[in-house]
């Protein structure tokens, strides 16, 4: 039995409107801060380049398995979730969409629903999340 309050997949609403740019780049961004300041704890991030990037896989993986948002996605309200179903990617999904995130070009691809290679490969996509 289907759920009437449910959200309706993304890949078969037809008013599926994807969320402003903008919103994207302010989480990533957001996120991009905090994970320089937790590299901060086990290397030297100007230097150990590595060590954000890192940082940032691992969070898109946790955060984004299981809870479908990043902390910069909460903050501009918008989560990432299961193109089919709406549900959540899980963390193996959030894991490869974040190291194809950190690879820049793949995001830089975009389709008529704002999915970058990277979303269309974890089939995933970006929504609102307004808070009531």
């Amino acid at each position: 039995m289907t759920n009437p309050h449910a959200p309706a997949a993304p890949a078969t609403d037809p008013t599926f409107t994807p969320p402003s740019l903008g919103k994207r780049f302010g989480a990533l961004i957001i996120d991009w801060v905090l994970c320089l300041l937790v590299s901060n704890f086990f290397a030297d991030p100007v230097r150990d380049g590595w060590a954000p990037v890192l940082v940032l896989v691992l969070v898109y993986g946790i955060f984004l398995g299981l809870f479908a948002q990043t902390p910069g996605m909460y903050v501009t309200k918008v989560r990432c979730v299961n193109w089919h179903d709406g549900g959540r990617i899980g963390v193996l999904r959030g894991l490869i969409r974040g190291l194809l995130l950190a690879l820049v070009v793949p995001t830089l691809i975009m389709d008529e629903h704002r999915r970058g290679l990277h979303d269309r490969l974890a089939d995933s996509v970006i929504v609102d999340a307004p808070r009531g």
